[in-house]
């Protein structure tokens, strides 16, 4: 069973999390496109943990201090323009008519 988004029931508009769990199980399951569609946040967030995962490794085993990273605010920026981006065009398109998490639920996208 699914418990309804408060958000959604209440303004009938998505919230700025939704599809973030489809995307998560779509991007474990192999579907990096899928996971984007659903929420693009979850690939964005990953392909930045993994890549602050591997230069942290690069830097421990070479101790070459190029390779060292850490989470910079700049990541953290794209990822709330990332999240605002995708609230606004998912809104944009459902008040349009076009159901785009209903149309990827359904394989038709």
């Amino acid at each position: 069973m699914r418990w309804p988004c408060l958000f959604r029931v209440l303004t009938g508009l998505y919230c700025p999390g939704c599809g973030g769990t489809r995307a998560v199980w779509e991007l474990l399951t192999g579907h990096p496109v899928r996971s984007f569609l659903y929420h693009p946040l979850v690939p964005y967030s990953a392909a930045v943990a993994l890549w602050l995962f591997i230069s942290h490794l690069l830097y421990r085993y070479t101790g070459n201090e190029r390779y060292h990273r850490e989470l910079e605010l700049g990541y953290v920026y794209v990822g709330i323009a990332v999240i605002i981006l995708n609230f606004v065009i998912k809104n944009v398109l459902l008040l349009s008519g076009t159901d785009v998490l209903e149309l990827l639920s359904q394989g038709r996208f």
